[in-house]
């Protein structure tokens, strides 16, 4: 194989495929990337067995072949290259090695034949559709950040995905839950979509897909299955196995008769709540709102720290209230809402309370309160 390419179109390419590389693995093979010239192109691919991320881009192709190396040492050379520089990438006789040339730098390479690279067989993906680029980015966005890191229950170390039928119209839903806050969010259904599976897609294919729909792309093409999905982006294609699991039924906890309604100034409020946690334990992060008419009291008691209490002006009308949350959660639905002024439902201290933009909005938050 030989092989010319540009560094920064290399070095785009590189960031984007080996960040699916794990740093440390048992299985050698699976440090590497793949690397494959034919037809006036240099084809990339790595995997970690779970998620699989392939990439093509123009090149001078003087021979045709393919090779894998080490995809976070190869990225490194790359990145530390003169900006714009031509790259020659050539494997030696017997291809155990792969030099790179660019200016007056060389390196050698260790390497491993294309033989050993293991392929995420995706099989039929039954499902096959587009949307628009913005409408994922906006589908993760405003979920992600409530998916759960407890390995116990991997079924919720994801986003579920899926189609609902609501008064609007068809509409693709996302949903993530820890079990202590919920976030839900929903866009028309694309064309096509209708029809697919409840899937899960997994927490580090979620953070993968955020990072490459928010490239510019205008649109991405879906395929799915009940095990797998991919996604086109660009010239990138991602493939991922699915969590395999049954996601709860979310709408058990979406509370309905909420009656006391809270409208407050995000702004003031993001601000009140994050100086008063200033004092909250590490542990705990409680902070307690006590509602009367027109009025929202913030408190923080700390046994070992001190107090804090902020006053703020809302709009409430309903009779008083005191009620107790995690304040990392309340700023974490706070950052999610895109309005001057927040919508909280509230029914009791011991009950969750729901948090919207506004009345009807495609986006909600369930918040489990604490015991304060």
């Amino acid at each position: 194989m030989k092989v010319t390419v540009e560094q920064s179109a290399l070095l785009k390419s590189l960031s984007r495929t080996t960040r699916v590389v794990e740093r440390r693995n048992t299985i050698p093979i699976l440090s590497n990337v793949l690397l494959r010239a034919r037809d006036g192109l240099l084809h990339l691919k790595a995997t970690d067995l779970d998620i699989e991320v392939t990439e093509q881009m123009p090149a001078d192709v003087s021979t045709e072949g393919s090779i894998t190396v080490p995809a976070h040492v190869i990225h490194d050379i790359v990145r530390k290259l003169s900006d714009g520089a031509q790259v020659s990438l050539e494997t030696t006789g017997d291809t155990s090695q792969l030099v790179l040339r660019s200016g007056r730098s060389r390196f050698t390479l260790q390497a491993l034949p294309e033989s050993d690279f293991p392929d995420l067989a995706a099989g039929e993906l039954s499902n096959t559709f587009s949307m628009a680029a913005g409408d994922l980015r906006r589908l993760i966005e405003k979920t992600q950040f409530a998916i759960s890191t407890e390995e116990t229950r991997y079924y919720l170390n994801g986003i579920y995905l899926h189609t609902v039928e609501t008064d609007a119209g068809l509409m693709l839903r996302a949903v993530a839950t820890d079990g202590h806050r919920l976030a839900r969010s929903e866009v028309p259904a694309p064309a096509g979509s209708g029809g697919m599976p409840g899937i899960i897609v997994p927490r580090k294919t979620v953070a993968e897909i955020a990072k490459l729909v928010g490239e510019g792309e205008s649109e991405t093409r879906i395929e799915l299955s009940s095990a797998k999905i991919r996604f086109h982006i660009g010239a990138v294609v991602l493939t991922s196995k699915l969590i395999d699991g049954t996601f709860p039924d979310y709408s058990r906890v979406i509370p309905a008769g909420n009656d006391k309604r809270l409208t407050i100034e995000c702004t003031d409020f993001t601000r009140s709540v994050d100086r008063v946690a200033t004092i909250s334990s590490e542990r705990g992060r409680a902070v307690k709102l006590s509602l009367t008419d027109g009025k929202l009291v913030l408190s923080v008691n700390n046994p070992d720290a001190g107090n804090a209490i902020e006053e703020l002006e809302v709009d409430y009308a309903s009779g008083p209230l005191d009620i107790g949350f995690n304040a990392r959660y309340l700023l974490d639905i706070a950052a999610q809402l895109e309005g001057d002024t927040a919508l909280f439902k509230l029914a009791d201290a011991g009950s969750p309370t729901l948090i919207q933009d506004r009345e009807g909005a495609s986006t909600l938050y369930v918040l489990m309160p604490m015991r304060v």
